[in-house]
């Protein structure tokens, strides 16, 4: 590459700033996930106490997963609902794509102009906590279900 092929670039505060913006909002979505994931599984255990099977410890962490599921892939909406409005992609579908891609650190061969580009790996960043916090409930859940199997077991 030659020098005059090179382009600068400065990161910007208002991307820092966006960028910002976005991880927390990603994370208070991924709270308020957590909180109804919590919620619906403290319902289901009450519903099924009685009855505890292997089956409803199973329906309880499947669930689980599937709201878990719906609120990763609501944050990488919020991202490419941002990545659309401003101007980095045509279409929200390419948007979405990207946005996926990169909150699973997966990346792809779509990038962003310059003067976003730190998003990308913001965007990462917020994937990787809310992977983290999401794997975590799922080990508090499944560790519940592996406890009830035992007991049930030593019966």
């Amino acid at each position: 590459m030659h020098a005059s092929d090179a382009t600068i670039y400065a990161t910007s505060i208002e991307e820092v700033l966006w960028g910002a913006f976005l991880v927390a909002l990603t994370m208070a979505i991924h709270a308020l996930g957590v909180i109804v994931t919590l919620r619906a599984s403290g319902a289901l255990k009450r519903r099924e106490s009685a009855g505890s099977t292997l089956r409803s410890g199973i329906r309880l962490l499947v669930v689980a997963t599937w709201i878990l599921v719906i609120v990763h892939l609501l944050e990488v909406l919020v991202w490419a609902i941002f990545f659309w409005l401003a101007g980095a992609f045509a279409n929200t579908s390419t948007a979405f794509y990207y946005a996926l891609m990169q909150y699973t650190t997966v990346s792809s061969a779509i990038h962003l102009a310059d003067h976003l580009r730190l998003l990308g790996g913001m965007i990462a960043m917020s994937g990787l906590l809310t992977f983290a916090w999401s794997t975590s409930v799922l080990l508090l859940l499944a560790r519940e279900f592996e406890e009830v199997a035992s007991r049930q077991e030593q019966r």
